[in-house]
């Protein structure tokens, strides 16, 4: 007799129980994350997440690895939607950049960013969890100078190493506290195309501060010869 019943898949049953947990880390927090929570959550019996995840900490653990998959699979899509160049901005919509920080303030995608904040302030107390999200903050990181390349100010057709430097760095803060104040529920900014603006204020701005700082050193290396010529 063929017995009809049949065991839940272990991967599908792992992906559902992280993916309520990543539920709760956005709603309660780390604090709020238990093995009980995730059961009523994920709507199965009572100690089924313990079988999976036999310590509190290693539910985190997988919690974060099933965030990372979920990310790396977003930020390649959007590296090849980027490849050599930005098509977006070329046919005068938003960048891809913008687009990722907008969406990541949609469901389902602001439960994930919330949670995802969640992980990295256990990241920065746990060298393990830290590694584990590393991958995706360095492939993060070569996007972001991909973009920055890509977005600079009207009549830059070469940037100097240093100043991409300092973009790269104000475009990363930049986009850390919008992408923060999104997942707070406070709209810093209403659009893709805001966000795009002002990104190239801030590029142009670096520019610009360059330009001045060489133009001042130039100047102070000149002085000494007009002293000398009196």
């Amino acid at each position: 007799m063929i017995n009809s019943s049949r065991k839940p898949n272990a991967l599908q049953r792992r992906r559902r129980l992280c993916d309520a947990a990543i539920q709760l880390l956005a709603e309660e927090g780390a604090k709020g994350l238990s093995h009980l929570k995730v059961d009523r959550r994920a709507h199965v019996a009572d100690g089924s997440t313990s079988v999976y995840f036999r310590t509190r900490a290693a539910l985190l653990f997988a919690v974060a690895q099933r965030m990372a998959e979920l990310d790396h699979a977003a930020l390649l899509s959007v590296m090849r939607l980027v490849g050599s160049r930005d098509a977006t901005v070329a046919d005068g919509g938003p960048s891809q950049l913008a687009k990722l920080v907008i969406v990541a303030a949609e469901e389902p995608h602001a439960t994930r960013t919330k949670a995802r904040y969640e992980l990295m302030l256990q990241a920065s107390r746990d060298p393990e969890l830290a590694a584990l999200l590393r991958p995706n903050v360095e492939l993060f990181n070569v996007l972001l100078r991909r973009i920055v390349s890509q977005l600079q100010p009207p009549g830059v057709v070469e940037v100097d190493t240093a100043i991409l430097k300092d973009q790269i760095a104000a475009t990363t803060a930049f986009i850390n506290g919008v992408g923060l104040s999104l997942a707070m529920g406070e709209h810093a900014v209403e659009s893709a195309a805001q966000i795009d603006r002002l990104l190239a204020a801030i590029l142009a701005g670096v520019v610009d501060s360059h330009r001045q700082a060489d133009k001042i050193g130039d100047g102070e290396q000149e002085a000494p010869h007009a002293g000398r010529a009196g």
